[in-house]
């Protein structure tokens, strides 16, 4: 997955290789591309499910071994922490720390400094979390590598603008920050004692102006840094754009980790998993502490209103600032007490229903078809995964 900057580390040949000379070609005729779809009767190709059974019974006991579920699993979210590396990388550039680690961009002072209206530490905090999903991708994609199946390139789709603002590089994204509808309805959900979207219940907005309209999360040229409202503004979508991201990620891994059938899949999930909660942990705090203000986007006209979410009409325990901790919430069944619990974790469609979440974020606005259906094939291929006895 080669690009300026972001290498793919690939492991070195281990000494368990396999002796037959046929492996590869094995592993791969069962990686859960067409073939898995067709059988399935996804793509409408006909195909018989008895020879890919029999293909996957005859690879169990080679030692590279992993059942074609785990492999659509790790895909996919190989695709997605690219996705956030694309993202972060981004925002980094602008308002994270410039070194070796996350490179590229050179930073951008006065945007900088309205996010770190959030937290004096808002600069390290980006940087890190860029690196951390650097390492998910370059790992996840890694592993599959080690276990000859195909890793994800998502290389072909980098065709979106960059911003033109002091600071950012000037190469393709594959993500959009510039125009963007925020889903804030994490932040009710975590503070809610008797809903969870597990149940199918609609938490409200934190911020309503933000899930309507298109708002910018990063100056789009040197022009938006220029009132400091509008600027500020533009900093606190940001802000609360981390927290929506990365609860995404936080309910993602134990999702399709309940459909996972190997241990090491089991245990790769869980462990990077569990660095998406703590990511969220962090930018749920930050979110609460974006200054009140009002401003309308010179350009577009779209307006948008941080209020203060500790006082009238708001206020109380769905929405006081410093509750960053989940409260307890129903879970599984109504006939259990309150549980504090991460949600929703319900597995169904997991996958299907991340990719829509980040498409009505606005982060693929200008994506080729092309590239949606490479990530809907991939959220299929992700969802139709079982757990293997």
């Amino acid at each position: 997955m080669a690009r300026e900057g972001l290498p793919i580390v690939v492991p070195p040949e281990t000494t368990d290789q396999p002796t037959e000379n046929n492996s590869r070609s094995l592993f791969k005729r069962i990686r859960p591309r067409r073939s898995f779809l067709k059988g399935l009767g996804v793509v409408g190709a006909a195909l018989s499910v008895e020879p890919l059974l029999n293909i996957h019974a005859e690879a169990k006991g080679h030692p590279h071994f992993l059942p074609i579920g785990d492999v659509a699993i790790l895909r996919f979210l190989a695709a997605a922490e690219i996705l956030e590396t694309d993202l972060w990388q981004q925002y980094n550039e602008l308002a994270g720390i410039q070194d070796s680690e996350v490179p590229g961009g050179s930073g951008n002072e006065a945007y900088a400094e309205a996010v770190e209206q959030l937290d004096e530490d808002m600069n390290q905090y980006i940087h890190d979390n860029t690196e951390d999903e650097l390492t998910h991708e370059q790992f996840i994609n890694a592993y599959l590598v080690s276990k000859r199946a195909e890793p994800v390139d998502l290389d072909r789709f980098r065709t979106l603008p960059s911003s033109k603002a002091s600071g950012a590089q000037q190469i393709g994204r594959l993500t959009n920050l510039m125009q963007l509808t925020v889903d804030t309805t994490w932040y009710t959900r975590y503070r809610s004692r008797t809903q969870n979207p597990d149940f199918g219940d609609a938490l409200p907005q934190a911020i309503p102006t933000l899930a309507v309209g298109q708002h910018p999360a990063i100056p789009r040229t040197d022009d938006d840094v220029q009132s400091g409202d509008f600027l500020q503004a533009i900093a606190n979508t940001a802000g609360f754009h981390f927290a929506t991201i990365e609860q995404g990620g936080t309910s993602l891994y134990p999702q399709l980790a309940q459909r996972a059938s190997h241990p090491e899949v089991l245990r790769i999930l869980l462990a990077i998993g569990g660095t998406e909660i703590m990511h969220f942990q962090t930018w749920s705090d930050k979110a609460g502490n974006a200054p009140p203000v009002s401003a309308t986007d010179p350009v577009t006209g779209v307006s948008v209103t941080f209020p203060d979410l500790n006082s009238p009409p708001l206020g109380g325990e769905d929405f006081q600032t410093n509750l960053i901790m989940p409260e307890p919430t129903i879970f599984l069944n109504k006939k259990f007490p309150a549980c504090s619990v991460i949600r929703p974790t319900k597995t169904r469609g997991a996958a299907k229903a991340a990719l829509n979440f980040l498409t009505a974020d606005g982060l693929f606005i200008g994506q080729s078809k092309e590239f949606f259906k490479f990530m809907h094939t991939l959220a299929v291929e992700a969802d139709l995964a079982v757990r293997e006895s």
